[in-house]
């Protein structure tokens, strides 16, 4: 009998089941290879001192970071890219490497660094969720920690002032995404009619950009132009995560299906029913993604 398998992370608003990226990649990964994890939110819990999440548990293994959680799961035979080519291997590592270096500062920018989102959002929403005295110390922690990193891989030459920096993020998040939605165009994900993990990655940054309701959403309008990737959110959403509860103090149950359980090289499941309308390592994917 497998070991049991938790995952803890950061709670969900807006109808995402988690705000935090990270969380949403593997909680969307896990819903698609099969993987029966139990997800436990971190919501007004000392685990938030750490601040390293999403964490999986399973019994003396404790693993964080998105890309080695999901190494772990592939290892446990929950793997969303068995029927994948070489060459869609290796296009899967590109397109993370893409979010990691062009949308994940604009991202990090919008959540933590924009006054204006900080203080009446993500501020709030951090500090109601985590317990007293820590609210008042680990959300100003985590948006210094975003400023540094988009300051360590923006702020060099010949960016030198700030508003710089968030302009060229910005140009550099929109034509990410302006990449994204020509690459998925009418198909229902990113190789055909199956998730894999290049989908996981994709939703994880995506839908907090799309759903959190910010005073200051220049991202937001400009993903919102793009009709195929708010689908490509909306069916990941209704269909993979229709059983989710809203209360982000319970406990969410990932339940693999009977056919998977049954076989020795879980296959990812598949979303037959949709159509779609036209349209921290700092470290690089290729050491952090194993084939």
């Amino acid at each position: 009998m497998a070991a049991p398998m938790e995952l803890r992370c950061w709670g969900g608003d807006w109808g995402l089941p988690s705000l935090h990226p990270e969380s949403l990649t593997v909680m969307a990964y896990a819903k698609f290879s099969g993987a029966p994890l139990t997800v436990n939110t971190i919501n007004n819990s000392w685990r938030a001192l750490k601040g390293d999440v999403p964490v999986l548990v399973s019994e003396d293994i404790v693993i964080s970071q998105p890309a080695k959680i999901l190494n772990f799961l592939r290892k446990q035979k929950y793997n969303a890219d068995y029927g994948l080519s070489a060459k869609q291997g290796a296009d899967t590592l590109a397109y993370i490497a893409l979010l990691e270096e062009k949308l994940l500062p604009a991202l990090l920018h919008t959540f933590w660094v924009e006054a204006e989102n900080y203080c009446s959002v993500t501020k709030p929403w951090f500090a109601s969720r985590i317990p007293f005295p820590l609210s008042l110390y680990l959300p100003g922690k985590m948006s210094r920690e975003a400023l540094n990193r988009i300051l360590l891989t923006r702020g060099g030459p010949p960016l030198y002032s700030l508003a710089e920096v968030e302009a060229q993020i910005y140009r550099n998040a929109k034509e990410c995404l302006n990449l994204l939605s020509k690459r998925l165009g009418t198909s229902q994900f990113f190789f055909g009619d199956t998730p894999t993990t290049l989908d996981a990655f994709v939703f994880g940054f995506l839908a907090p950009i799309y759903k959190v309701s910010f005073p200051r959403a220049q991202l937001q309008e400009h993903l919102k132009q793009l009709p195929n990737l708010c689908r490509f959110c909306d069916d990941i959403l209704t269909y993979y995560f229709r059983l989710t509860v809203s209360d982000p103090a319970l406990i969410i149950s990932l339940q693999m299906d009977d056919n998977l359980r049954k076989s020795p090289q879980h296959p990812p499941r598949k979303l037959t029913t949709l159509k779609l309308a036209a349209g921290g390592e700092q470290s690089s994917p290729l050491n952090r993604l194993s084939p």
